[in-house]
């Protein structure tokens, strides 16, 4: 089966990456996984992803950090970078876009629903 899409997951979390491959690989998609930001970095400029997940509360490098960051690479301009976060407190949507990134999904996902929000991301860089 050719994969619908890459998407590369910046979590440090196993029990949250697990969740997230089991759902989208079922989907077709292809999920490769970096446990924090300059893992993340590295890969997302050296291996093309059609969606970046991106947890905010990771080591080395926060996810706003790492969204900035990845923003400063011309061939990453189009790659929707989306929020997959526990911090749903006021104003924490607005600073991960003020930060670059394109989406924001609150954890804990809804499995139904969450496969649906990331070919509505991914349907927009198209």
């Amino acid at each position: 089966m050719v994969a619908k899409g890459k998407i590369l997951y910046i979590e440090d979390n196993d029990q949250n990456y697990y969740l997230v491959d089991f759902i989208l690989s079922a989907k077709g998609y292809e999920v490769r996984r970096a446990k924090d930001g300059v893992e993340g970095i590295d890969l997302a400029t050296r291996s093309p992803s059609d969606l970046i997940l991106l947890d905010i509360q990771l080591p080395i490098m926060d996810g706003y950090q790492i969204a900035e960051e990845l923003r400063r690479h011309p061939e990453l301009d189009k790659v929707p970078i989306i929020a997959l976060t526990s911090y749903a407190m006021a104003g924490d949507r607005e600073k991960a876009m003020a930060s670059g990134c394109t989406g924001y999904i609150e954890k804990p996902i809804n499995p139904m629903r969450f496969t649906a929000q990331i070919e509505q991301y991914l349907g927009k860089c198209g």
